[in-house]
């Protein structure tokens, strides 16, 4: 099933390569995964497989999801930043129990030990935009 995943990334049809994205996700650690899963996230040609492969990413509900998501951020473009942003708000801000949880992952990540630069700056700028005391 990795395999097939793999190959369906670089389909032309969008919607195989949103479900590779959704089939991917639960491999995100791998390090070859990551980085299908990251161009998956900044898909230049539909923003829907970004969107699709963003919501499976933040399902997994721990840091490595979320880390690729901000990750993505951080080199996006504008419509891409958009979808992303969707999929937050579509999994991450759905409850204030929800909320809360991925505001701890979000402050793990927005740590000094957080070694991604990228990663920690759109952590920190979630948790900013999340609670603007913080700012």
């Amino acid at each position: 099933m990795l395999n097939a995943a793999l190959r369906a990334s670089t389909s032309p049809s969008w919607s195989d390569r949103a479900n590779a994205g959704r089939q991917l996700a639960a491999h995100a650690d791998v390090p070859e995964v990551a980085e299908v899963l990251l161009r998956l996230l900044q898909d230049g040609h539909d923003t829907a497989v970004t969107q699709e492969t963003a919501e499976a990413l933040l399902r997994r509900r721990d840091l490595r999801g979320l880390r690729l998501v901000l990750v993505a951020f951080a080199g996006a473009d504008v419509d891409t930043v958009d979808h992303l942003g969707d999929a937050i708000l579509n999994v991450c801000l759905q409850s204030d129990e929800d909320q809360e949880y991925f505001e701890g992952l979000a402050t793990v990540l927005a740590s000094a030990a957080e070694p991604d630069e990228a990663a920690r700056t759109e952590a920190a700028h979630l948790l900013r935009e999340w609670n603007p005391r913080l700012a």
